[in-house]
Parts: structure tokens; C-alpha cells; sequence
């Protein structure tokens, strides 16, 4: 893979031979290849990667490899960044809000689908794209399962969803569905409601949709197992049930489900206090940003500079940032071994998603590598 340098066997290997003193992300492209499979064999549609998960090179450059060509861009910045690495690609703009200078960029690079959740939104397309592009209005539903709902920020409910879809097919326009459960979602029939009122919407509007965009949200592997088969089958089921024979085409945008387990974060022990609790070489304002938000992050492992595992019985301890900023801590406490040591690695698995999207480099940390592995996380320890 052109984009790797060194190729290491697992993350240990390197903690073992290197030592680093500050964060390392460890990217297994076999791990991301394997799971782009498991969506382009279980999901009933096409597959497109959500690029603002992780706009890394060597992960869409994989996912190129591995038969994704189709992505889901939220910017010109996304857009020109495939645009490079994959000219051919099918590029989906699906952030419903846009300035009148972000659409020309679009249309020069070619966009081939837009999504909308207003008139005043429909309204900046119009006289700008071309006519018969695919136009996707975005409904919103107050459906639980997911761990944030995106339905706050984006999103038409039903009735206002019937007005635009009339109005994008006026116009001239290809029309089109789509819904975001909300991240992390692992409930099945959070999909199943959304597909069946996009059937409802479109019957009531007296349009037929070209495809059907059932969102990211699927979840990755937080302790309990992603477990997306059922999810998949739920969506088809679902499909077939709601809009019969004449069912529109479906595509889905992974994101956090394509990419977390392609990475692993290594993190030293800077200090061990009195008290137990424990500073890290990142924190909250690094790589580990999205933990306040999605929870405590369990698949925590804690390894000595020599590679071995550390088993003393657990001990909760509060893991604190390196910033000077108070506020820089992990949520709640974390058990982990009594015996561990300052210059220990705390080894984050399934941290692919959001890490590197969100840093900010407070303070001036934040800074960190990417090493490449063949196989990283819980992988590592298989034959």
C-alpha cells in the first residue's frame, strides 16, 4: 500500500522496539479492509464511507482498494481531498447546508448528489446545479437508540418532508431520501421507522424516490460488539414491507462503524499520582475528544515498556490530559491494574473514529504518529 511506510506486525511490537513518549495511532489497513467487506457483503445497497470519520490518506486510499467508490463529503475541503486521492469517485454532499460558494465548488468538482432539509436550502440549488441531479430531502424523527441524536441540527419532519420532496421534483431535480438515526445507534428497528415514513412521505407526496439513503449511525465496538448483520437484514426487511416491489435503490455512509477499528491509540503514563489517579500524554483536547461525549471508552488495555500486559488487580483511577486545563480528564473513573507504572501505555482499541478529526492542539499538545500495523486491537492477539 503505497501510502505506509514501515509495516509493523502489531502495536506491541512497536511499543516494545521504539518506546514513544508521545501518542501513537496505530492503523491496521487489513482491519479496515475487513470490515469495508463485511458492509459491501451484508448491507443491500451501496456503500459509501463518510469521510469527516477519518480523512486520513492511507484510510480512503484503502478503502479505494477495497472497492469504496463512493464517499460522503461535508465540505470543499472533503470534497477537493477525494477528488485527489480517488478522481473517479462518486462524491455525495449530505451536509443539507451550504453557502451559495460551497455549491459552485461542488458542482465544478462534479457532486452528484445533494441533500436538503428546507426550501431556503432547495432555493440556493436552484440556477446552480444541474438539472436531474439526485436532490435528497433529510427527515428527521425523535427515534431513541443511538448515542446523540442528530435530528436537533438537521432534519425535516414528515409533513415539512412532503412539501420539499414535491419541491424537488418540480424542479427539476432526481428525488431522493435520507435519515440519520444518530451515532452509535444499535437498535435495528431505529431504521425501520425512518424507512417506513419515507415510504409514507413519498406516497403522500406522490413521488417516486430514485434511492434511498439510509444514513451512517451503525455502531462500532465499544465492549458489547458491533453487531451489524442485524441491522442490515432489519433494513432490507424493512424496505421490501414499506414500499413493495417498486422499492427505491439503497445506499448507506458509514463512518465511525467503518473506521474505529482500524486504529488503535497509544498513550504513556506521565505520571502516577499519590492518589492513584493518572496523567497521560493526551487527553480530551487530543485524539480522546469524543470520550466526554460517547462515555468512557472500556476497551482499555494497560501494557509495560517491554510489551507485557499488566494484570495487577483493578484499582479506579481518574486519567487525566497533559494540558494544564483542569477540565482535560476522562469521564468517571476507570479500573484498571493496581501495578501500573509511570512510562506504562494505555492502549485505546477502536479509537479509528473521530480521533484525529477532532484535535485541537490545546496548549500545544496534541501532536502525534501514525505507525502502521498488520494487525492492531484484539486482532493482535490472533494467529
Amino acid at each position: 500500500m503505497s501510502r505506509h511506510s514501515r509495516i509493523w506486525p502489531t502495536e506491541i511490537d512497536h511499543i516494545k522496539s521504539v518506546g514513544p513518549d508521545h501518542p501513537v495511532l496505530y492503523f491496521s489497513p487489513e482491519t479496515l479492509a475487513e470490515t469495508a467487506r463485511r458492509f459491501r457483503t451484508g448491507f443491500p445497497g451501496l456503500v459509501t464511507y463518510a469521510v469527516k470519520a477519518n480523512d486520513n490518506p492511507a484510510v480512503t486510499d484503502t478503502l479505494a482498494q477495497a472497492g469504496i467508490r463512493a464517499f460522503d463529503v461535508a465540505s470543499p475541503y472533503e470534497i477537493d481531498l477525494v477528488r485527489r486521492l480517488v478522481p473517479e469517485a462518486a462524491l455525495h454532499y449530505n451536509n443539507p447546508v451550504r453557502s451559495p460558494g460551497e455549491i459552485d465548488a461542488a458542482v465544478s468538482a462534479g457532486v452528484s448528489s445533494y441533500a436538503v432539509d428546507g426550501l431556503s436550502e432547495l432555493a440556493k440549488l436552484e440556477g446552480r446545479v444541474p438539472r436531474g441531479t439526485e436532490v435528497s430531502v433529510r427527515l428527521a424523527l425523535p427515534v431513541p437508540g443511538a448515542a446523540y441524536d442528530f435530528g436537533a441540527k438537521f432534519g425535516e419532519g414528515p409533513e415539512g418532508c412532503v412539501t420539499l420532496l414535491r419541491a424537488v421534483a418540480a424542479a427539476g431535480f432526481t428525488p431522493s431520501m435520507t435519515f440519520h438515526p444518530g451515532t452509535q445507534c444499535t437498535d435495528p428497528t431505529a431504521w425501520s421507522r425512518y424507512i417506513a415514513t419515507c415510504a409514507e412521505v413519498a406516497r403522500e407526496a406522490g413521488v417516486r424516490l430514485s434511492r434511498l439513503n439510509v444514513g451512517g449511525g451503525f455502531p462500532s465496538d465499544r465492549g458489547e460488539g458491533a453487531r451489524l448483520e442485524p441491522i442490515f437484514g432489519e433494513i432490507a426487511r424493512s424496505v421490501a414491507e414499506a414500499f413493495g416491489p417498486d422499492r427505491p435503490r439503497l445506499l448507506c455512509e458509514p463512518g465511525r462503524a467503518m473506521v474505529a477499528e482500524s486504529m488503535s491509540l497509544a498513550v504513556a503514563v506521565k505520571a502516577v499520582r499519590e492518589c492513584g489517579s493518572l496523567f497521560l500524554t493526551d487527553g480530551i483536547y487530543g485524539l480522546l475528544a469524543e470520550v466526554p461525549i460517547m462515555g468512557s471508552h472500556v476497551r482499555l488495555r494497560v501494557v509495560s515498556p517491554d510489551g507485557q500486559a499488566r494484570g495487577g488487580a483493578a484499582v479506579p483511577r481518574v486519567l487525566y490530559g497533559p494540558t494544564c486545563d483542569s477540565l482535560d480528564r476522562l469521564p468517571g473513573e476507570v479500573a484498571l491494574p493496581g501495578d501500573v507504572h509511570e512510562g506504562d501505555y494505555l492502549v485505546f482499541d477502536g479509537i479509528g473514529a473521530y480521533s484525529t478529526a477532532t484535535n485541537t492542539r490545546f496548549n500545544g499538545y496534541g501532536a502525534h504518529e501514525i505507525v502502521t500495523v498488520r494487525r492492531g486491537g484484539h486482532r493482535a492477539t490472533q494467529s
